[in-house]
């Protein structure tokens, strides 16, 4: 009987096909070899070297020709199929423990952000173009898995520093990350399979088979699967979380009808179903709010939350950050208690609350616990969900047309499909919720069961006893691209690269949260039928379409019925964000090679590129309906406003002049000077939240950021001493960074700033082979970065910015984004109007005059003669009433870490005639940095380290090796990014880190 058991689960069907193919494939091509012995090769990615000593000549396709790396004038890492396994980079994350002044961290949605010279990718839409193109065998992917899938079966990773804004074009400020495949051959059968263990009961499967049909085609099959155990444990559901079962599958084709034609046809597929987990703890500073405003004391019910952000600006490191939120003062948390009414006391001497503690003590839905320091300890109710899946099919074609000419076709197609669900707020709650059944309605019956025995059921969560919020993100987009070039290879002194280049991407994204107070809100107060009674009463039935000119008081939300892994999309008792985009982008472009003389090349470069951005806004409807109380234009559904339509024509390009001079101490020698341009499309900021301005009033913002632009002044030197033995490759930059696109979230929705900026570092490359058995390897990067003066921003983390005259108040329930206010002006109301219980709903006027109950502190309004003053935020206050101005002038780049180097050191024992073992080592080091612009004691990422090493038994003639490793060495677990979360959320900040250690052992066998 087949075992049940999770870690024993069947694998799945095309899987397990697939393994199985594969196996069978390898075990015919073994058969194919029969006894003859294979024949001596160099090893996979690597070039035979006549001298056992010297480093191999590696080359790479970097400027779209193959080319030896230390002939081309780009500051340019490479790392081969062996190169890969060697160092245990596995997947595009972890390229930058081998790469100078780069640096990796998946960001708080659906993306990642992966910088090189501190350009990288910090802002948050569907629009957003990435800093640092990827690519699959030079075709560049907006939307990609190549940062979650695995490597496998792989040529060879390029990774150019610097803007390549010729050859690559469109998002190519930061420079360029190249996945090339290995394509079939038809030099032979050839195949190889490989199997690893590891803790975390992990197992992995890889292999390919390339099998010639012929002299002119041949098929290559690949393919790789992973599963093991989560690395993080979640203390109250008691399961291991953040897991991995993925696999990978490629097949491809080469056709070579004569010598001047070569096609491939390349498909590769990705997929993924686990419980990985997009973000790690989230940290916190409690905020308890202020014992005292002045000399007036906070002591009255809800005072202290309405004064409270839930969380402060504090470090990442302290004590401090694992507390949690003060969940009392969320703005769903300040209105339930008071407008949630489950009905009356059976002696109808006050309402029975929804609510603990009813209007009288505000609860805290997370106890004001403390959680564990432990960054793979999480403590929530809901287990991640993670599932992807993406294609990519490429057809390339490359004719010789003779007389030095070729034409280069690539054409590309990608479709990729994302869902992930985990807990929003990752703290587990205390019981919140009255028992409904002791509660009568007005006319004494029992009244409606809403929370029956302190349980309430959200239609998309479930039931629950305490507070429940989860997100869920999800998107689908598809791109197609077709690229010509015409390319020279002329035996005179001249050469060039010209073509074309078009692209289509289409993407729809949606973003939800769920909390299962919104819903209550929404049964409770929004559709509470006030002309059956004051408590105790079913909600309405809402249907959804209500007719917007109904009076306010027979408005409601509709609410969506359905489980979350069923919703129809239209409830509004929920938070969704969606995203609908499009982006078409043509461009010309052309490089020429000038040798002016034996040893001085010209090269010359420029490209325009016409980007054209169609963007739908939709905006996000949560608790709104028609009318006073609803504030909103539909009560269902998610109306689309007027599309946005963008577009750029930009010239990028590069100007390069390299030296090769005869030097008598070295092999050989390249000096070069290059200014370069990169651009990246500007884009949309979400459109926020879809009120009706007479009733819900908003700050108008931007809704659209500029491109942005990087000019590149770049020397370097690439070198070979000792006869190949010894490699230094050296290169220093100065970059002028302009309209740096950054977000960060208000009104729940992602808003985009530009910034100017500069940078300037060093990088320095290192590869020594003193013996055939000693390999030694160093890269070292020093960068500093510098916002421009002038420039600034509101932080959300500290609206008054230290400004003692003014204090943060909380909004209203459907207006998301804190305020600030005078300080003197909330004393008098708190000494006031505390005598009259109302001081919370004075106090939400600060934000916004325009809501339900609002307006009132206006010129002429009901609280001026009360009060003696009044008050328009929109005239009185900082911005607004958003808040001071952060001075960000002097402050560095996000994840610009002024130091980034690696030390690696192998050497290899002879074992007898037939085997060698090669130990390896390497060590990574980042030295600090900072998570946001504001550069602020929150932001700040202390510095970090990680160390691997390896034990490989080989044995050349049957291309045969056994692999220990261990990943991660000290088990260090690092902050390596942070997102603050919105206002409404409590300004928590997700944290990012790395993997723990891993210890793997794997057997890779190898068929000719």
């Amino acid at each position: 009987m087949p075992s049940t058991h999770p870690r024993f689960r069947p694998m799945p069907r095309r899987r397990a096909l697939l393994l199985a193919l594969l196996s069978g494939l390898a075990m015919q091509a073994a058969a194919q070899q029969g006894a003859a012995p294979a024949p001596e090769a160099a090893p996979p990615g690597q070039t035979a070297s006549a001298d056992a000593t010297t480093l191999d000549a590696v080359i790479v396709t970097a400027q779209k020709r193959a080319e030896r790396i230390q002939d081309v004038p780009i500051a340019l890492s490479v790392f081969s199929a062996q190169s890969l396994d060697e160092l245990k980079i596995e997947g595009g994350a972890e390229l930058l423990r081998a790469t100078p002044n780069v640096t990796f961290s998946k960001s708080n949605f659906a993306s990642y952000n992966f910088s090189i010279r501190g350009v990288g990718t910090k802002a948050l839409s569907v629009t957003t173009d990435p800093g640092v193109a990827v690519s699959f065998n030079s075709t560049p992917l907006i939307r990609n898995r190549l940062f979650e899938q695995e490597y496998f079966d792989v040529d060879r990773i390029e990774v150019l520093r610097g803007p390549q804004g010729t050859l690559y074009g469109r998002n190519a400020t930061g420079g360029v990350v190249n996945m090339i495949p290995s394509l079939p051959s038809l030099d032979g059968v050839e195949a190889n399979l490989k199997g690893e263990i590891g803790n975390y009961d992990s197992r992995r499967v890889a292999g390919m088979v390339n099998l010639p049909a012929g002299d002119t085609l041949a098929f290559r099959l690949a393919g790789a699967w992973t599963r093991r155990d989560g690395y993080d444990y979640n203390t109250v559901t008691r399961r291991d979380v953040n897991d991995r079962d993925l696999w990978s599958a490629r097949g491809s084709a080469l056709w070579t009808p004569n010598e001047r034609v070569r096609a491939s046809l390349v498909w590769e597929h990705f997929e993924e179903d686990d419980r990985r987990s997009r973000t790690g703890k989230q940290l916190c500073h409690r905020d308890p709010g202020p014992e005292r405003v002045g000399a007036t004391a906070t002591d009255a019910p809800f005072y202290r939350e309405y004064l409270s952000q839930a969380c402060l600006p504090g470090s990442l490191y302290d004590e401090g950050a694992f507390g949690t939120p003060n969940g009392a003062s969320l703005p769903q948390m300040l209105v339930a208690p008071g407008f949630v009414k489950l009905g009356w006391l059976p002696d109808f001497s006050d309402f029975v609350y929804a609510l603990r503690g009813g209007v009288t003590a505000p609860i805290d839905p997370f106890g004001d616990v403390r959680q564990s320091r432990d960054l793979r300890e999480i403590a929530t109710t809901y287990d991640p969900r993670f599932k992807a899946e993406n294609d990519v099919v490429q057809l390339n074609f490359d004719f010789d047309l003779g007389n030095g000419l070729s034409l280069v076709s690539q054409s590309a197609y990608s479709k990729d499909d994302y869902y992930s669900t985990q807990d929003y707020g990752r703290f587990a709650s205390v019981p919140i919720f009255s028992d409904s059944g002791d509660a009568v309605d007005d006319e004494g019956n029992p009244a409606f069961a809403l929370t029956p025995g302190g349980v309430y059921t959200d239609p998309q969560l479930g039931p629950s006893s305490g507070y429940l919020a989860v997100d869920l993100s999800r998107a689908r987009s598809k791109q197609w691209s077709q690229e010509l070039r015409l390319q020279s290879d002329f035996d005179g002194r001249f050469n060039f690269n010209v073509g074309a280049n078009y692209l289509d991407f289409e993407i729809d994204e949606d973003y939800y949260v769920f909390n299962n107070i919104f819903s209550l809100l929404a049964q409770g107060f929004y559709n509470q039928d006030a002309l059956r009674g004051i408590a105790g009463y079913p909600p309405m039935d809402c249907p959804q379409n209500l007719d917007p000119s109904l009076p306010f008081y027979l408005q409601c939300v509709y609410i969506d019925p359905n489980p979350i892994d069923r919703i129809d999309g239209q409830g509004h008792n929920y938070f969704r964000s969606r995203n609908i985009a499009r982006t078409r982008s043509w461009a010309v472009f052309g490089e020429g090679y000038w040798q002016l003389s034996d040893t001085v090349k010209l090269t010359a470069g420029l490209r325009y590129t016409d980007d054209t951005k169609i963007t739908t806004p939709v905006p996000s409807q949560l608790l709104l309906a028609p009318g006073l109380r609803g504030g909103g234009l539909v009560n269902s559904g998610y109306p689309a406003l007027p599309d946005v339509r963008q577009s750029w024509g930009k010239f990028t390009g590069r100007l390069v002049l390299d030296w090769k001079p005869d030097l008598a101490f070295t092999d050989d020698t390249l000096v070069y000077a290059s200014l370069a341009r990169g651009y990246k499309a500007g884009g949309t900021n979400s459109p926020g939240i879809g009120a009706d301005p007479e009733f819900l009033g908003f700050i108008a913002r931007d809704t659209t950021f500029a491109p942005e632009y990087v000019n590149a002044f770049e020397i370097g030197t690439k070198n070979s001493f000792a006869g190949g033995k010894l490699q230094f490759n050296a290169s220093a930059f100065y970059y002028d960074y302009r309209d740096y696109q950054v977000s960060q979230i208000v009104d729940r929705s992602a808003f985009n700033e530009n910034f100017d900026a500069t940078s300037y570092g060093l990088e320095l490359e290192l590869a020594w082979k003193p013996t055939e058995r000693l390999r030694l390897d160093a890269n070292l990067g020093w960068l500093k970065t510098r916002i421009a003066d002038g420039e600034r921003s509101i932080d959300v983390m500290d609206r008054t910015q230290g400004n003692p005259d003014w204090v943060v108040v909380r909004p209203w329930l459907q207006q998301a984004s804190n305020c600030v206010a005078p300080k003197d002006y909330v004393e008098r109301i708190l000494a006031v109007a505390g005598d009259y219980n109302i001081a919370p709903t004075i106090l939400n006027n600060f934000c916004s005059p325009r809501f339900f109950l609002g307006g009132d502190l206006l010129p002429g309004g009901f609280y001026e003669s009360l009060l003696g003053f009044s008050y328009d935020p929109r005239t009185d206050g900082p911005n607004g009433g958003q808040g001071f101005y952060a001075e960000l002038g002097g402050n560095e780049l996000p994840n610009a870490p002024r130091l980034t180097f690696n030390l690696g050191a192998q050497y290899t024992f002879q074992l007898g005639e037939h085997w060698d073992l090669t130990l390896r080592g390497d060590y990574y080091r980042q030295s600090k940095s900072y998570a946001r612009v504001y550069n602020t004691v929150n932001d700040r990422l202390r510095s970090w380290s990680n160390a691997n090493f390896s034990l490989t038994l080989n044995r050349p003639q049957s291309d045969l090796s056994v692999q220990l490793y261990v990943k991660n060495a000290f088990d260090k677990t690092p902050i390596t990014d942070a997102f603050v979360n919105s206002d409404d959320s409590g300004l928590t900040t997700n944290v990012f880190t790395l993997d723990p250690r891993i210890v793997g052992l794997s057997v890779r066998k190898g068929f000719y």
